[in-house]
């Protein structure tokens, strides 16, 4: 057994005897006795509601009442009984139900009727799960049903008689102390970082929490400062966790301020470093590049958000800390992976996609990573992680990294990255002539000899992109071994190959034309899959590579804006009838080894 693999099982065991720990010490903290308990230490009152930034959908509420509710794509019709009543439903569907964000969209009919029936289901759910509930009870999902009942609690308890208002309030502050007294048990990075925000908005919300605000306020500043690295981004490098962190980070500061309370300096800080960060991640279309778990954009909580920074200016070039590199010229922007895997403990969602990059146009994205399925599917999130999803080279088909299998133990820690990139060497350069990145990672070194490095060249004027990926031998190297550059295209562009095969012609829907061309190389347009777009899977294609270590271990490449093409007379009809139904609800064949 060589030493990668005996490091990828010390941390696996290492990983499971915390899982142990922590699933035992949630059990002490949390179980049976905790049930038991006897509380009586209910709230006067509430004091303050914090904002709820997420958007509502009005139209929800009549399916609502009408005993419909459709959840992470199930649809459930109760037959006039209580939600919370059924059992053997998808844990996705009961995940949303018992989190009740959707009592925004109730919030938003702005009836009678809604408001009866929201405290209707909140009763029906203290009756049914007050005391406890597999996937009720859940850390993340305690955590959304608390920042949901505080956000909507005036639309709730308005015209209800002072009963509802005591079994309301004592609901809430017993689901607080539950999450205030396993919270060192929740999964790492986002989860435990919203539990911490939820815990100190509901004690700034509740009167009487004295010494309790001081300990959440010490632990949310704790949990910021570790998780909130100095160029703004999360320890998980994930964009989407910005979204989420922020969503609900911006009313908690503005609860503080509303109740005259002194702001936390880490929560300051991190929100002040946060949103440069998101304006990095965007493209000129206003979508964030699918980096490590990043899906499709939420574009109206996205603009809610921004709206809060004051300052606006134009995104950073770099953030070093959490490993991406931004290139610009004019309207065209390179968005790249420099970064190493993150920590294991908070990799479940990260991708093998380092030294990947995005390119857009304006409002066109012309070259896209596969992104994150909204489908709950394992083979597809397992899909989506591969670096085959992702526009970079691959080796041998094989991913960059290695995640955890689901035997023996991948149904109880996820699948984190057990090894990956470690050291990513990068250089910049900045000029009049345009801006330059060079970087590297090795984690092909240890299974094949080989490090790959990228080099990235934009102009100035944004109308030429430039790279050179190399595969340098660090070792013994297999000249037969063989890779794949990979260009996973927008589905939005219309495609073909020209010059005899030599090149390919990207038309955007609004005509702007570019070629991509690799001499002396041989490429291919094949099939591939965009995963991230808001309507569902939609086919797409990428531009392939492919070479052997031995013949061409170098592959040069050029991106070229060229003149605006002429458009059909069926406009964009051709791209907007591509849907969910031209592909398949399960992959056919998993491209990579894992």
């Amino acid at each position: 057994m060589n030493i990668a693999s005996l490091s990828e099982r010390s941390r696996v065991w290492r990983l499971l005897a915390l899982h142990v720990w922590q699933r035992t010490l949630k059990w002490m903290h949390g179980g049976p006795i905790f049930r038991m308990q006897p509380f009586s230490a209910v709230p006067a009152r509430l004091l303050i509601a914090p904002q709820d930034l997420r958007t509502a959908d009005a139209t929800n509420a009549a399916d609502i009442y009408g005993g419909r509710f459709l959840f992470s794509g199930h649809l459930v019709e109760t037959q006039g009984r209580s939600p919370f009543e059924l059992e053997a439903v998808h844990e996705d569907w009961q995940r949303e139900l018992h989190s009740f964000g959707w009592l925004r969209d109730l919030r938003a009919s702005d009836s009678q009727i809604s408001r009866q029936n929201a405290r209707a289901l909140v009763e029906d759910w203290i009756r049914y799960s007050g005391r406890w509930h597999d996937v009720g009870w859940e850390a993340a999902v305690v955590t959304r049903r608390i920042l949901s009942w505080l956000a909507h609690s005036p639309f709730i308890l308005q015209d209800g008689d002072a009963e509802f208002y005591r079994s309301f309030v004592k609901s809430l502050a017993r689901q607080v102390r539950y999450l205030r007294r396993t919270i060192n048990e929740t999964e790492d990075g986002v989860e435990r970082l919203h539990a911490a925000l939820a815990i100190a908005s509901a004690c700034i919300s509740m009167a009487g929490q004295g010494r309790f605000a001081r300990q959440s306020i010490r632990r949310l500043e704790h949990e910021l400062t570790r998780q909130i690295l100095p160029d703004g981004g999360h320890i998980s490098r994930n964009p989407r966790a910005l979204i989420d962190i922020l969503a609900d980070l911006l009313p908690v500061r503005q609860a503080f301020v509303s109740q005259g309370l002194e702001m936390p300096p880490a929560m300051l800080q991190s929100v002040d470093r946060m949103m440069p960060l998101l304006r990095f991640f965007r493209h000129g279309d206003g979508a964030l590049a699918h980096f490590n778990g990043m899906g499709s954009t939420p574009s109206d909580l996205v603009a809610t958000i921004l709206a809060y920074d004051d300052a606006r200016g134009a995104p950073p070039v770099n953030a070093p800390h959490s490993g991406y590199q931004r290139l610009s010229g004019a309207s065209s922007v390179v968005l790249i992976d420099t970064g190493p895997a993150p920590a294991i403990s908070v990799s479940g969602d990260a991708h093998a996609g380092c030294l990947s990059f995005e390119f857009s146009s304006g409002v066109n994205r012309l070259v896209v990573n596969c992104g994150v399925s909204s489908k709950s599917n394992p083979l597809w999130r397992k899909v989506s992680r591969s670096t085959a999803a992702h526009s970079t080279v691959t080796v041998e088909d094989t991913s960059s990294c290695r995640f955890l299998s689901e035997k023996p133990f991948g149904h109880l820690l996820g699948a984190p990255i057990l090894s990956g990139p470690g050291d990513v060497p990068l250089e910049r350069e900045d000029d009049k002539a345009g801006s330059r990145i060079t970087a590297s990672h090795d984690g092909y070194a240890a299974e094949f000899n080989v490090l790959h490095e990228r080099d990235l060249r934009l102009s100035a004027d944004g109308t030429v992109l430039d790279g050179i990926d190399t595969l340098k031998a660090v070792g013994d190297v297999d000249p037969e071994q063989l890779y794949a550059v990979r260009f996973h295209l927008h589905p939005g562009l219309r495609t073909s190959l020209i010059r005899g095969g030599s090149a390919v012609l990207l038309v955007c829907r609004d005509g702007e034309a570019w070629e991509f061309e690799a001499p002396g190389s041989e490429l291919s347009l094949e099939e591939s899959i965009y995963l991230s777009d808001v309507y569902g899977h939609r086919k797409t294609e990428q531009i392939v590579v492919a070479g052997s270590l031995l013949e061409a271990p170098s592959v040069g490449w050029q991106l070229r804006k060229t003149a605006t093409a002429k458009l059909s007379r069926r406009g964009t009809s051709d791209f907007d009838e591509m849907n969910e139904a031209d592909v398949p609800e399960e992959p056919q064949e998993l491209p990579l080894e894992e």
